[in-house]
């Protein structure tokens, strides 16, 4: 939960993650008066369409920079910073929705527990994030790189396959009634720089792990391990693998 966003190169380079979130919002069908929670709403490119058919829409996010952005783009709505782990809000929700975010959290229980304490009895948990062997390409050419330098890398992520992740929902008062699992492989906006891009977005930690003065010995070397797989046509791609679900607060 320590990753430090760039929200402006989100928006501008990394819109995908939110329009692939439009059809889980189909899915979640937000109706007219329910109380919604967009749980990590990032810069708020979703509010709106969670909010189309009258919900009542609140966001939560744990980056201060994402909630900036979407409170000036969004003011209509009741965007909060607060960690998903232990958070509260005051209303009871009928629905608790979130996209691409719970991936960034290990402590899946906490999270789980704290969306059944937000949620009213037969409320809705529906969300889509990393699952098992998500982005592993570039998770492990990422560890290849980082070992061939001498550096021991960390992961930030949280990549569970669907038992494990029902175990954790079933453990806080959910009955799943819906887990995915699916390759969505997904073409990176820039076909030169794309990948590195997509690195600077969301690999922080590995980054961390490698003094700066190498970062671009160490971003080409994930390029060239990456590129027979990942570079396709002339177009770089993430091998993205989500695991959507629905849960049912008993």
């Amino acid at each position: 939960m320590s990753h430090s966003w760039d929200a402006a190169l989100y928006d501008d380079r990394h819109r995908f993650v939110a329009e692939y979130g439009a059809s889980l919002v189909e899915l979640a069908n937000p109706r007219e008066g329910e109380r919604v929670l967009d749980l990590g709403c990032g810069t708020g490119l979703l509010l709106d369409e969670l909010a189309a058919k009258g919900a009542l829409v609140t966001g939560l996010d744990a980056s201060a920079r994402m909630v900036e952005r979407a409170r000036a783009a969004y003011p209509q709505y009741s965007l909060h910073v607060g960690d998903a782990r232990n958070f509260s809000l005051p209303s009871a929700f009928d629905l608790v929705f979130s996209n691409a975010t719970l991936h960034w959290i290990p402590d899946a229980g906490a999270v789980a527990h704290s969306v059944a304490r937000a949620l009213r009895t037969g409320g809705r948990f529906v969300g889509e994030f990393g699952g098992e062997g998500n982005c592993a390409t570039i998770v492990n050419a990422l560890f290849q790189a980082g070992q061939e330098m001498g550096y021991q890398l960390e992961s930030p992520f949280y990549y569970p396959s669907i038992a494990a992740y029902a175990q954790v929902l079933d453990a806080a008062g959910f009955q799943v009634t819906l887990a995915h699992l699916f390759d969505r492989p997904t073409q990176l906006k820039n076909s030169v720089t794309g990948l590195r891009d997509w690195v600077h977005m969301f690999c922080g930690r590995f980054l961390e792990g490698v003094p700066e003065a190498h970062h671009e010995e160490f971003l080409v070397r994930v390029e060239e391990i990456t590129r027979p797989t990942l570079h396709r046509d002339g177009e770089w791609y993430a091998d993205y693998r989500r695991l959507r679900f629905v849960a049912i607060k008993r």
